[in-house]
Formats: C-alpha cells, sequence, structure tokens
C-alpha cells in the first residue's frame, strides 16, 4: 500500500516546494495538493478576500506544474487534491473547475470536493454534474466526502451532508458515474454523534471508496491528529478496507499535528507522520 500527506500544514511552515521535497526525503509515496490558498475565505462574512498566492493568480497551472517537478525530482507523484471550500460559497465553487485543472497539471488522479453540508443529495448532485464533464476532460475523478455539524446543545458532531452510509450512498446515486467516488475521512466518521463509524462506511461504500483522509482523534472531536496518538482502533478499519479489496492510497490528513512545529523542526514531524503511515501500510 503506498502512502500518501497533505502538503498545507507543512507548506505554512516552509513553502509548497520545500513541504514536497521533505514529504519525498520522509518516505512518503506521494503528496496531496492541498488547494486551500487558493481563495482567502472569511467565514462570517461568506466571501472571498484579496489574495496573493500564486494558485489565486493567472499563473496557477504554471505553479502547479513546478510542483509536480518538484516532486518527480524527488521521486514522488501526487496522487489526490482538495478543493477549497465550504462549498455553500458561490465563490468557491467558481474556483473548483480551477482546482481540477491543477489537479490534472500537478500529476494528480481525484480531487477532493466537499459537498454543501446543509444541501440534499439531488442538489448536490447538481453542483458536482456542472463540473463533472470538464474533470473527465482533464481526467481528473471527483470525490465527495463525509462531512459533519456541529450541535451545541449536545456538545457533539450532528448530521451533515455523507455523514451516514445512507447520505453517502445517496449522493454517489444521485450522480452515478465512474468518475465520482467517495472519499472516507476516517475521524469524521468517529466523531461522538456521528451514528455510523469508519468501519460501517467501509462496509456500505464498498467499491465506490476511492480515496482516504486519514487522521486520529478522541472520538469525539475533530481533531486531526497523528494516527495511533489518539482514539481510534486503525486494525479494525485495516481489516475493513481489506475486505473490499481497497487499493487506492493511504493518504493522511493529520494537518493540526505540525502546528507547534516551526520551520526549522517541521522535517522531524513529517518523519513521524511517516512512520504511522507506513505502520498502517504494514497492517495490510
Amino acid at each position: 500500500m503506498k502512502i500518501s500527506t497533505e502538503i498545507q500544514s507543512a507548506s505554512r511552515k516552509v513553502g509548497e516546494e520545500k513541504a514536497i521535497e521533505y514529504i519525498a526525503k520522509a518516505g512518503f509515496d506521494a503528496w496531496d495538493f492541498s488547494m486551500f490558498s487558493m481563495c482567502n475565505y472569511d467565514w462570517p462574512a461568506n466571501k472571498l478576500l484579496e489574495n496573493d498566492h500564486p494558485l489565486s493568480k493567472g499563473n496557477y497551472l504554471e505553479f502547479a506544474r513546478r510542483l509536480r517537478k518538484v516532486g518527480e525530482d524527488n521521486g514522488i507523484v501526487c496522487n489526490q487534491s482538495h478543493a477549497p471550500f465550504p462549498s455553500r460559497s458561490s465563490e468557491i465553487r467558481s474556483y473548483f473547475k480551477r482546482a481540477i485543472e491543477c489537479t490534472a497539471e500537478a500529476g494528480g488522479e481525484i480531487c477532493v470536493i466537499h459537498p454543501d453540508c446543509d444541501k440534499s443529495p439531488e442538489w448536490n448532485a447538481r453542483m458536482y454534474m456542472e463540473v463533472l464533464p470538464f474533470a473527465k476532460d482533464c481526467g481528473v475523478k471527483i470525490a465527495t466526502e463525509n462531512m459533519w455539524d456541529w450541535d451545541s446543545v449536545k456538545n457533539q458532531s450532528s448530521f451533515a451532508a455523507c455523514a451516514t452510509p445512507e447520505s453517502f450512498n445517496a449522493h454517489l446515486d444521485a450522480v452515478n458515474d465512474d468518475f465520482f467516488v467517495a472519499c472516507l475521512d476516517i475521524g469524521h466518521a468517529e466523531m461522538r454523534g456521528s451514528e455510523t463509524s469508519a468501519v460501517q462506511m467501509i462496509k456500505a461504500l464498498g467499491s465506490r471508496l476511492g480515496a482516504l483522509h486519514i487522521h486520529d482523534n478522541d472520538k469525539w472531536h475533530d481533531s486531526h491528529q497523528i494516527p495511533f496518538s489518539m482514539d481510534i482502533n486503525f486494525e479494525e478499519i485495516v481489516d475493513e478496507l481489506k475486505k473490499i479489496g481497497y487499493s487506492g492510497y493511504l493518504t493522511l490528513e493529520a494537518d493540526r499535528f505540525l502546528k507547534d512545529y516551526t520551520a526549522e523542526t517541521v522535517f522531524d514531524g513529517i518523519k513521524k507522520l511517516a512512520h504511522a503511515a507506513k505502520k498502517i501500510a504494514d497492517m495490510f
């Protein structure tokens, strides 16, 4: 099993190019192209702000090509990407095609695009089908992801789009296309209030499961921590992945783990992430 990890958390310390270099040197097989810097989103105001990142400018494809070369020069590839969010914003949705283009240019095979958490499978299907023909032309699959909302009264997660096996499969059914797959976020499925588990999700998705976001939590909050540091049972998750014949990448999204590392120490953190990912791969 090949291992990958997101680049956003390391990029905040050392930039995307150095992050990919470190990820390769740490022993990962691939990098997950985080594209959140494409949009500087003001959450309370629900609008985009000015942004000087190359992904937001006219030379975004050149930037994606440069990152691909950095990876290839260091012996790794881009396996998947993550488009900007939240999808409830029409301004964010206007960047989905750009994210798909960048995925293709970087060599990625799957672009994860969040559903609108509060919308139905039918509404989200229309959103996805607006960009699916473009994705096909680019040779990139779109993956939807299980989401969550928060119940402040019960102090736990609550239902959102794709949060349960029934909702996840309903979204896949509504689009019904081989270029539309599932990305299971392991941590989201294990939050208190989710009314499911990662094992139940894997069993229900079966061959529709095309990608993973792997991280650990306390089975309550969305902690996005390094695997084996908290309470998720990865042995039973791997067993279920083996049962369905999962053959995709094992992609970490433990993006909060590197928070307290500095530019000088972040490589040590990335090596720890690689060690955890290899441990999961060894379980296969």
